[in-house]
């Protein structure tokens, strides 16, 4: 039986686990590959709700009843921040891909991927190719440590979220640079391509450029892309260690 001191001793451990499943569900949530649409809701409810409880009680959350919805603003903007600092890196290698399928023609052989929307296939072969280096350099254990880490580095409450606005904002512009530094090999290739081919139609205007072009530049696109996969792989490398460094920064300037 329950009697009401049992009650009054688990009240303080419901309402820890009911804050802290807030910044951990949304976090969650945004996480690439463990928190994308294909997997089952209930795999990543129930690991939001798993870290939730293995935090519980070494988590102390000091609230007040003037406090509760600050409190849960916070927490879910702070969250926001974590999860799409990860998040942005595989939306840049998603436009990476669509401005490789653009330069190859293949723009219009769009596919709709329930993680991000309307795609390309070579906008879904990046993906894939980052999935496998992701979970094969193990960044996902990395990116959860830095994530459980910031509960004690960040109390419940006593957040700063200000600074941490123009941080996020700030992410959007290296997404960018981030999808010309993946797609600039096959983009520029493709560049110089075109310029050949623009030379010879004026040497012989009487061929069908466009019938030579089209083939030319997808089967040039997929060989450039082969070969610099090794140059994938180290933009990629190189992207997750900034990235564990943004999540730091973003907790560092959280707790000013």
């Amino acid at each position: 039986m329950i009697n009401q001191n049992n009650i009054n001793m688990l009240a303080p451990y419901i309402t820890n686990f009911l804050i802290i499943l807030i910044r951990s569900s949304i976090f969650v949530s945004l996480l690439p590959v463990i928190g994308g649409k294909e997997l089952p809701g209930q795999f990543r409810l129930g690991l939001a709700v798993f870290i939730a409880i293995m935090m519980t009680p070494v988590v102390k959350v000091e609230i007040s009843e003037n406090t509760i919805p600050l409190l849960i603003l916070k927490e879910a903007l702070i969250a926001t921040a974590l999860g799409l600092s990860v998040r942005f890196l595989f939306m840049a290698i998603n436009l990476a891909g669509h401005m490789v399928s653009q330069a190859m023609g293949l723009s219009v052989a769009s596919i709709f991927n329930p993680e991000i929307g309307q795609t390309t296939q070579i906008s879904e072969a990046f993906g894939i190719m980052a999935m496998l280096y992701f979970l094969v350099m193990d960044a996902h254990h990395e990116i959860i440590y830095i994530f459980v880490k910031s509960f004690e580095l960040l109390p419940s409450g006593q957040l700063n979220i200000m600074p941490v606005i123009p941080e996020v904002i700030a992410l959007g512009n290296k997404l960018f640079v981030l999808a010309l530094k993946i797609g600039a090999p096959v983009v520029v290739g493709l560049l110089l391509s075109n310029l050949l081919t623009g030379f010879l139609y004026k040497v012989a205007p009487q061929m069908n450029i466009f019938f030579i072009t089209l083939p030319l530049n997808i089967i040039l696109g997929l060989l450039i892309i082969i070969l610099s996969i090794p140059v994938f792989e180290y933009v990629f490398k190189i992207s997750l260690a900034d990235l564990r460094n943004e999540m730091s920064r973003i907790i560092a300037m959280a707790r000013t």
